[in-house]
């Protein structure tokens, strides 16, 4: 049995994050345990509101890739799209597909398909150029396809690379490179997908719309403090914060002309909170013959948010949401900021609604592809996966995915992150996987809703063969896996065979690592190239591993603990030796971890109440670096038990006293432990899950076990 470790949580430290967020104390305990204490942490798990998102122009290149698209826009090129063929690039390359065709741009898109390699191709990119193509736009790609990329600037064609892969020591060139691992990206975060780059580019040409874009504008806030005024001015540019000036000044101790504020504000659009008042700190500060030109955006603020129109900054800063976020006290100028975004958000979602639809269909897509390429679901990530849960729940699921959603008979519930995870991703996934990306895309653009049904039923087909050949991989690999691990001093599985699909080596790479607990590869040939995917686990990062043997790969890339490459099927020989090597120099973390259980509360029986999925549906979405809760329940009595299953009953269906409450429990394969180990009227401790039961359109929570503990009470 698994050890039971439930982490110590101080009284102290529960009450102070209680009070600071409102929250209640299980929760703030399961917060504390799972080491998410910073503020900034904290607020992905308690907000959703679309205004934490990062902004796009962060990007430190979203900027120059906008303006090379809207001059394709005024020039009338043609653009070619470029993605990939899992599910994150087909969500990319729909995403951006749809922002571009939007805006009346001439704009075509390309998957991988077949055996076509990874990235960016020598021969899309030729056929591109015979068609007068001046602009391609890779998503979910690029970063490694220098050959290419240079190639394409030979011919006279632009590239904009949008990816979220780990970049080469050499970045391609020619090309604006929107990819946040990138070391001068300027991007805060640097987990996301490339389905949510694309996201983010099309909600920055979006903004192209606003009569701020490009514009660099100044707020300034003025207040008394002691003796002194203090002076704060922030410059923004595309609601992206740039400079702050702060300065404590005794009034009319220095002239305006000798402060740095002079040419700080030069040429400025000045915007304030409450001119009166901010004149009349600034002129007792400077003198009444210094003239300042601002705006007060109080007025222009209170249309929209009546209830702020008597507020001051101060007011405001003590109600802000945001407030409590901070690790440190705040200024008047952060609220003033955060004010202003919002301001500028609201008016723009007012003046353009078609693009709040957009956007709704694009959070979906980037909420699947998040998942589907195992993202953390940390920071943005979460409220991104939100959003597309919220959209697709609210009944505006988009042309396509409904489609799939009703054939897996998921319409009409509650869709999670976990529901999408198992069901809708590998559906989507095997059409890239049998060289077939192009129907993902066609379910996603098609118009027609009964060409849509038909594209989703060969979907479903499609995705029967592929665990055909998954099954078939398996069978191939397990009969030398333990062979391989021994060959390679139990660091390593390689797997080498033609009769893998290329389409699930990455599946069967992943099954090897979950099995053996080791980093695993299969790799398969064709057409003379062999081909390959590398799974990771136990700390051991993949990037540093491959570029040991970059010399002889075509290309390779991905994440740290996912990762493709090819070669030629004549240097296989290099290749098993160069891993004979390399596979000594590999370190995994002790893998004693993941023998535990991590228990993130105890629930007295007397907690057990349905309010409980509160607290389940504030931790959702559930997935990478955010698990399902475990918790962790003692002296249970047993009032039931029946056994479950079709054809045979193998799971046992326990109904477990909780006082008030009477909780079903799920309990799969352990069918055979009812009048072994425990019967009806014994008391057990457990270690569960709790999920949402929809039956004849009732909902009600049990709890999925995964432990249990005869115990005498």
């Amino acid at each position: 049995m698994k050890k039971w470790i439930k982490k110590p949580v101080l009284k102290e430290s529960v009450n102070e994050m209680t009070k600071k967020y409102g929250i209640d104390a299980i929760t703030a305990s399961i917060l504390i345990r799972r080491g998410i204490t910073k503020s900034s942490d904290i607020l992905y798990f308690l907000e959703d509101d679309k205004r934490f998102l990062h902004n796009p122009f962060e990007f430190s290149a979203m900027e120059d890739a906008v303006d090379r698209i809207l001059q394709a826009q005024e020039e009338g090129e043609i653009v070619l799209i470029f993605g990939d063929r899992d599910v994150d690039g087909i969500s990319s390359t729909t995403i951006l597909y749809e922002q571009l065709k939007s805006m009346g741009i001439e704009v075509e898109w390309r998957l991988p398909g077949g055996n076509d390699g990874y990235g960016l191709s020598i021969e899309a990119v030729d056929e591109f150029y015979k068609k007068n193509g001046t602009l391609i736009i890779t998503v979910d790609c690029g970063i490694s396809n220098n050959a290419e990329i240079a190639h394409a600037a030979e011919l006279g064609i632009d590239t904009i690379v949008l990816d979220h892969h780990n970049p080469p020591e050499q970045l391609p060139s020619p090309a604006i490179i929107v990819d946040q691992k990138c070391e001068d990206s300027q991007y805060p975060f640097h987990d996301i997908s490339g389905a949510a780059i694309a996201c983010k580019t099309a909600a920055a040409l979006r903004f192209t719309k606003s009569e701020l874009y490009k514009q660099e504008i100044c707020l300034l806030t003025a207040r008394k403090e002691n003796e002194e005024n203090v002076i704060e001015c922030m410059k923004v540019r595309n609601l992206v914060k740039q400079e702050i000036l702060v300065q404590k000044i005794v009034p009319l101790s220095v002239p305006f002309s000798k402060t740095k504020f002079l040419s700080f504000l030069t040429g400025q659009q000045i915007f304030v909170w409450d001119k009166s008042e901010t004149m009349k700190i600034l002129n007792e500060t400077f003198g009444s013959s210094i003239e300042f030109n601002v705006l007060d955006l109080r007025n222009e603020v209170s249309k929209i948010f009546p209830q702020f129109s008597e507020k001051s900054l101060l007011d405001l800063k003590k109600a802000s949401i945001l407030a409590k976020y901070n690790e440190t006290d705040g200024t008047q100028i952060e609220t003033f900021f955060n004010i202003f975004v919002t301001y500028i958000n609201t008016v723009t979602a007012k003046q353009f609604p078609k693009d709040s639809i957009q956007e709704e269909k694009d959070f979906q897509l980037a909420a699947l592809a998040a998942l589907a390429d195992i993202m953390p679901l940390k920071d943005e990530n979460r409220i991104i996966v939100r959003q597309g849960l919220k959209s697709i729940n609210s009944g505006n699921a988009r042309p396509g995915l409904i489609e799939l959603l009703s054939k897996l008979k998921l319409l009409g519930t509650t869709v999670t992150s976990t529901k999408l995870s198992w069901n809708v991703v590998p559906v989507l996934n095997a059409t890239g996987r049998l060289g077939q990306p192009e129907l993902g895309m066609k379910l996603f653009l098609e118009e027609d809703p009964y060409k849509r049904d038909k594209i989703a039923d060969e979907i479903l087909e499609m995705n029967c063969k592929r665990k055909e050949l998954g099954q078939k991989a398996w069978e191939i690999a397990s009969k030398t896996a333990e062979e391989s691990i021994k060959h390679y001093g139990g660091k390593l599985c390689v797997i080498i065979d033609k009769d893998i699909n290329r389409g699930v080596s990455g599946i069967l790479a992943g099954r090897l690592t979950s099995t053996y607990k080791i980093p695993s590869m299969a790799v398969t040939v064709v057409d003379g190239i062999a081909i390959g995917s590398m799974r990771s686990c136990r700390g051991f990062l993949l990037p540093p591993f491959l570029d040991k043997m970059s010399d002889i790969f075509i290309n390779h890339g991905g994440h740290n603990l996912a990762a493709g490459f090819s070669f030629e099927e004549s240097k296989m020989e290099e290749f098993k030796k160069r891993l004979e090597h390399l596979c000594k120099e590999i370190e995994l973390n002790n893998d004693e971890e993941s023998e535990n259980i991590e228990i993130d509360a105890e629930l007295p029986p007397q907690y057990l109440k349905p309010e409980i999925l509160n607290i389940i549906d504030r931790f959702e979405p559930y997935g990478e670096e955010n698990p399902e809760l475990t918790f962790l329940s003692q002296g249970m009595k047993i009032q039931d038990g029946i056994l479950m299953g079709k054809p045979d009953p193998v799971h046992l269906k326990l109904i477990l006293d909780a006082g008030e409450t009477k909780w079903p429990a799920i309990f799969f394969g352990e069918g055979e432990r009812l009048h072994r180990d425990f019967d009806k009227g014994d008391f057990i401790n457990i270690l569960y899950q709790v999920q949402r039961n929809v039956f004849n359109g009732n909902v009600t929570p049990q709890m999925i076990l995964s432990e249990t503990q005869l115990t005498n009470k």
